[in-house]
């Protein structure tokens, strides 16, 4: 089953080579890192995934306002920011 994803948040620095891999399938990136989380609870309604590290915290009003998210990736070891 394939995941269609229009456009993806990625909210902390990754390496440049996951941007070009998305872009390369149609996917609409958005590279805004550290934002606090009044702002991502504001912006992620509007991406089908998100895309994190370490610095991140989706927390349970990050995703009860992602109403279009069908993804989260986390980039490293660990969940325990998710």
């Amino acid at each position: 089953m394939a995941l269609n994803l229009n456009r993806v948040l990625i909210s902390d620095a990754v390496d440049s080579s996951c941007v070009t891999l998305l872009q390369s399938h149609g996917v609409t990136v958005d590279c805004k890192y550290k934002l606090p989380k009044d702002q991502l609870i504001k912006e992620i309604k509007n991406y089908d995934g998100l895309i994190v590290r370490s610095d991140t915290k989706v927390t349970a009003d990050v995703l009860e306002a992602a109403t279009s998210l069908k993804v989260v990736g986390r980039v490293g070891t660990g969940v325990d920011n998710i």
